[in-house]
């Protein structure tokens, strides 16, 4: 059952992985630049994997009249590049990244982003060579090898992706991205228990969000185990938010014929 579940597994794959570090690699470009920060409504301040739909949505509007004003602005393209891929809107994530990087054709942190934005809209290929383009061996970027990672996952070479994972782990130990998108590397291929041991030590890590705890659910889930999927889903949550969390967990057990399957056999 675990191998006919892994193989419907893309959007799960999306969800996790190409999400995660796409919001990763503009963590600093927010820090640096200082030339719109102080304009930002507060609410809008806090990683996008932090927002609720409402605030998304409030970003991508903030983001897009900034990038009307100033479509030459590193920091602008990226953020709003990022809450359009966020939402969904991937082609248009990418036609903002090719314009972006136009500008700064040489700058590590606008290829890395457009990489994601290429992965986002499925060229594959060109991401990879896009993301390793950026990295400079006598100084690496665990970022760049983290999205090197989920890119070759997500074409499907699990023995490369994890290579890729382990030397982003080497340059910043215990990032719970990072060890998130090496579990559900497990879970693609069946292996629930090594993805359940990396996912675990992911959600203990400073900065383990929301997607994290719901992959951690999703990996328990599928070993039969409802009530602790559960309990993990909500986690300590505000109430909204836990039962978010527990429909997405049922939505994509259930998209995978999983949920009714291991509730019966449970029962």
């Amino acid at each position: 059952m675990a191998h006919s579940t892994m193989k419907s597994n893309s959007k799960l794959r999306r969800h996790s992985i190409v999400f995660a570090l796409g919001a990763a690699l503009l963590v600093s470009a927010c820090a640096k630049d200082r030339t719109t920060t102080g304009s930002i409504p507060s609410n809008l301040r806090k990683p996008v994997s932090e927002m609720n739909q409402s605030e998304l949505r409030q970003a991508t509007d903030y983001w897009s009249k900034q990038y009307q004003k100033n479509p030459k602005s590193k920091h602008v393209g990226l953020q709003f590049a990022t809450a359009l891929r966020v939402t969904g809107r991937n082609q248009q994530a990418l036609a903002v990244m090719q314009k972006v990087s136009i500008y700064h054709s040489k700058d590590r942190e606008v290829l890395g982003a457009y990489g994601k934005a290429l992965a986002g809209a499925g060229d594959l290929p060109k991401a990879l060579k896009t993301i390793q383009r950026a990295q400079t061996p006598d100084n690496p970027d665990w970022k760049l090898h983290s999205a090197e990672g989920a890119i070759y996952d997500q074409m499907g070479n699990s023995k490369l992706a994890r290579s890729a994972y382990r030397k982003a782990l080497d340059l910043k130990p215990g990032d719970a991205s990072v060890l998130s998108n090496l579990g559900m590397s497990y879970l693609l291929e069946g292996d629930l228990r090594s993805s359940e041991t990396y996912l675990r030590q992911a959600i203990d890590q400073r900065g383990a969000d929301s997607r994290v705890r719901q992959n951690l659910a999703l990996v328990i889930g599928l070993q039969g185990r409802f009530k602790e999927a559960e309990t993990v889903a909500a986690g300590e949550l505000p109430p909204q938010e836990a039962q978010a969390n527990i429909k997405f967990l049922r939505q994509m057990l259930s998209e995978q014929n999983s949920w009714s399957q291991l509730k019966d056999k449970k029962a």
